[in-house]
């Protein structure tokens, strides 16, 4: 089959992401938006543009219906996800199944097999893929979970069998505290998931977490993309990825990506989709070991990644393998080169608790560096919705190494004026900087235990070079403070400097 037109079913850098993807590839792209996204750049760069709904997602990017009927209108053979809304919802997949058109992502029954923690977690368990030790009780009661608490053993993780993104789960290292956290992850659950099930895994120190890019065909062919480190993470959130990882030998590596694989096979996996593993560095008796955490059945926010060091376009593998085409890739053909990191730029403010920005991005002024890659999907005059994740920016860096990989990325940072909104770019620039992260010794609690003292050493700093370098010789001489990424109104104010220096 030959695929034309492609409907994208989400916003932001993801959507402009696949639409440079299918404009590459000479496929015709239809764009989604809600009232507030009307002049969003994923709209203007589309070939189509359909309207949606309100702002609000339930009534707009989350409307089963109401993206079905904008493919359908716009006679769209296929739809693309993008990753977050619907991406990993069993039911738009099947909707898609059901009225004809191409789910650019895995089988909707294969979706909802490994969205179930519980049933992913068995899954695995029966193809040999190691697990982490727990206990999935058939009680679901209070007194059923503690129960399984006190099996497994204190310090326990409760978690929510549909849970993600951290929702759902309490960490719990004292017996007195278990109903309480019980109790607490059952009400995250029921209100993000609406499913209250719960199960308990036992708390491993100082993991590192470490995915692997795995990509499956309709023709039985399942390969590896290698593995990411995704450690840096605030409340299960990632913040800094990079590939390779600095923790795995060659011999783990294999040992992972090997499981990684027959994870996808056990679940007769179709498409892009990721496997995650916690790396417990030093296990009882002295050898690393790897468990299996989650599988997430989309294309990842960090993918730039792994296209960076594979030479591979993910995105156009999807897409092809979408409509029928055999993997365009064997195992053996595909091979790393060099180190990536990649930073998520975000509208937050560290120092507030990282409460989420919103408002005008006045001046935006992407580094355009050798080794470089940005993807966005804001641009200056935009604004930052309250609606929507906070997410500026991803930028990537690529080099011959890791320690050339993260001087580059820094330098990019730096070069890189937000004027107008608050954003993490100095926190970003500090764990960067940090001994720590530069000796790849970063584990998933780094930020719980560095954050507060990284956000203390960000902000404020000194005025720095991309903004003179954006506004020359009417940038003042003097030292002056400035926060970068922080609205000019507390700082220095370019633009009655320019105003001046026209007058």
């Amino acid at each position: 089959m030959e695929l034309t037109r492609l409907l994208v079913a989400n916003r932001g850098e993801i959507a402009v992401r696949v639409i440079r993807a299918c404009r590459e590839l000479g496929i015709e792209s239809v764009a989604v938006y809600s009232d507030a996204d009307a002049r969003a750049q994923h709209v203007l760069v589309a070939d189509r543009a359909v309207r949606l709904g309100p702002p609000p997602p339930t009534e707009s990017y989350l409307s089963i219906p109401a993206v079905i009927e904008a493919a359908r209108a716009t006679g769209a053979q296929a739809v693309h996800p993008g990753y977050g809304f619907l991406s990993e919802n069993p039911a738009f997949a099947r909707a898609c199944e059901r009225t004809g058109l191409i789910f650019v992502g895995p089988p909707g029954d294969v979706m909802a097999r490994m969205g179930s923690k519980i049933d992913a977690r068995a899954l695995m368990q029966s193809a040999g893929v190691p697990i982490v030790p727990g206990d999935t009780p058939h009680d679901q009661s209070d007194e059923g979970i503690r129960r399984a608490a006190e099996r497994v053993g204190l310090p326990v993780l409760i978690k929510a069998s549909a849970g993600g993104g951290g929702k759902g789960m309490r960490r719990v290292q004292d017996a007195s505290a278990l109903l309480e956290a019980i109790q607490a992850a059952r009400r995250e659950a029921l209100a993000a998931f609406n499913d209250g099930t719960l199960y308990v895994e036992r708390l491993i120190d100082e993991p590192h977490h470490v995915e692997v890019q795995i990509m499956a065909d309709h023709h039985g062919a399942v390969v590896h993309l290698f593995e990411r480190e995704c450690s840096v993470q605030r409340r299960h959130q990632k913040v800094i990825e990079e590939t390779p990882s600095p923790l795995l030998t060659p011999t783990l590596r294999a040992q992972i990506t090997d499981a990684a694989v027959r994870a996808a096979r056990a679940a007769g996996y179709r498409n892009a989709g990721t496997i995650e593993f916690l790396v417990e560095p030093t296990a009882h008796d002295g050898d690393a070991r790897f468990y299996f955490l989650e599988m997430n059945t989309r294309l990842q926010v960090e993918h730039p990644i792994t296209e960076s060091v594979t030479g591979v376009d993910l995105v156009h593998a999807q897409l092809a393998v979408a409509v029928g085409r055999p993997l365009p890739w064997t195992q053996d053909a595909l091979t790393q080169r060099g180190h990536a990191i990649e930073a998520r730029v975000y509208a937050e403010s560290p120092a507030r608790g990282f409460v989420p920005q919103a408002g005008p991005l006045w001046l935006v002024r992407e580094p355009r560096l050798p080794g470089i890659r940005v993807d966005t999907g804001v641009a200056e005059g935009d604004q930052i919705s309250v609606h929507y994740d906070p997410l500026i920016a991803k930028v990537v860096a690529h080099a011959e190494t890791r320690v050339a990989a993260i001087e580059r990325l820094t330098h990019a940072l730096h070069a890189f004026p937000i004027l107008g909104i608050e954003t993490n770019v100095p926190l970003l620039v500090a764990i960067l900087g940090h001994s720590a992260f530069r000796e790849g010794r970063v584990d998933t609690g780094f930020l719980d235990r560095e954050g507060r003292a990284l956000v203390d050493a960000s902000v404020p700093t000194a005025l720095p070079d991309p903004v003179r370098a954006v506004f020359g010789a009417s940038a003042p001489s003097a030292p002056v403070t400035y926060r970068t990424g922080i609205s000019s109104r507390h700082d220095w104010d370019p633009w009655a400097t320019l105003r001046r220096g026209t007058a």
